[in-house]
């Protein structure tokens, strides 16, 4: 069973969730909330609970949120990041496994998905429809009653219910693409000339955008078309650069580039981040030379060293940590493998370093199944 959090913490997280996404969450009022989040998640999830105590972190000495311990997205597979007990009744998203095998995908329980829808519409509208557009959507991801583990699937089947115009699915979890149906209500929706927002993961639109090369097909898409593609491309046949893909999208789909924006989300994470340049766009901000993600409100993200996971140099590189307050009820900091670059209040991704894991997550993991074994 999941563990009661007091109605008055669940109550102010979402307030928070609807702060506006421009300005910035007072860092004394992100310290008092992300601390009370940590004092719940220890009193309540014993395997996290175990690893602090084990890095010497207590809710009584916590100074800071910069002083609660992440956790990396490793452990996922490892334990079970509850508070309370796993049960049947909870939603349970899952990794991929790509990269360790289907046995050892990662689980994050998610007892409350209200909390989690709360978090992902306003990153959602306030950075793929920031113009207050409301598109039809094309969907190259399996719709959730498909793909009831994935966290992806989820977010696109609840921002196409409260965001869409209408929402078409061709991404079936046994066939694969549907490619000749995409195209014929691709064809319809260009004729009504409204914008259309299609949503896949990055093979998905390699995959498709090939086959549109080799059959010599291309389409225009009505102005203010919008892409959004998410994922990399672990254990793919083919990896293509994000300025690649953005560039076969113009070409394939004549879609403007600021119109093309990368989603980077993550299992272990109820928060997303997307690029900045549409929203940029429509608020008349100065384009950035590379393409940045900002957090939400709700959110703080750090970039660490992979030894050490201390905060490096202002504009150095490392791997990202994320501090995610609706991350209520599994563990609010997470460390990822993912490199990245800060710039002031948003960051540059810069993909997954192939080989080893980061000698400073193997260590926290390492840390963690021994404080686990122990308290048994």
């Amino acid at each position: 069973m999941p563990a009661p959090y007091p109605d008055a913490l669940r109550a102010r997280l979402s307030e928070v969730l609807r702060h506006d996404l421009d300005t910035p969450l007072a860092d004394s009022e992100f310290d008092t909330i992300a601390r009370d989040i940590f004092s719940f998640q220890f009193e309540h999830n014993h395997a996290y609970a175990a690893y602090c105590r084990r890095r010497g972190v207590v809710p009584e000495q916590l100074q800071h949120w910069t002083a609660i311990p992440p956790v990396p997205t490793a452990a996922f597979r490892e334990v079970a990041l509850v508070a309370g007990t796993p049960d049947q009744g909870m939603l349970r998203f899952k990794t991929s496994g790509t990269t360790h095998g289907r046995e050892k995908r990662g689980v994050h329980y998610i007892p409350d998905p209200h909390l989690y829808e709360e978090a992902l519409l306003p990153m959602f509208a306030g950075y793929l429809l920031p113009d207050a557009a409301r598109p039809a959507m094309i969907s190259l991801i399996p719709h959730s009653a498909q793909a009831l583990d994935s966290s992806l699937s989820r977010m696109v089947s609840y921002a196409a219910e409260q965001v869409s115009a209408d929402a078409f699915w061709f991404m079936d979890a046994d066939r694969g693409l549907q490619e000749l149906e995409l195209e014929a209500t691709l064809r319809e929706l260009i004729a009504d000339d409204s914008p259309i927002l299609i949503v896949g993961t990055s093979f998905a639109f390699v995959h498709w955008l090939d086959s549109l090369s080799t059959r010599g097909l291309r389409f225009r898409l009505p102005e203010r078309s919008r892409i959004m593609d998410t994922g990399g491309f672990k254990g793919k046949s083919r990896s293509v650069p994000e300025a690649e893909l953005r560039a076969a999208c113009q070409t394939f789909l004549a879609v403007a580039e600021p119109y093309c924006i990368n989603e980077y989300g993550m299992t272990e994470l109820c928060s997303q981040f997307y690029d900045t340049t549409l929203r940029d766009r429509v608020l008349d901000r100065p384009a950035s030379p590379v393409r940045l993600k900002r957090p939400a409100p709700w959110v703080r993200t750090r970039v660490v060293d992979p030894e050490t996971l201390t905060p490096v140099t202002p504009g150095e590189v490392g791997i990202l940590q994320h501090i995610d307050l609706a991350n209520l009820y599994s563990v609010l900091a997470v460390q990822t493998e993912d490199f990245g670059r800060a710039h002031g209040d948003a960051f540059e991704t810069l993909g997954r370093a192939p080989g080893a894991v980061p000698r400073g997550c193997s260590v926290a993991v390492d840390l963690l199944l021994q404080a686990v074994k122990d308290t048994r």
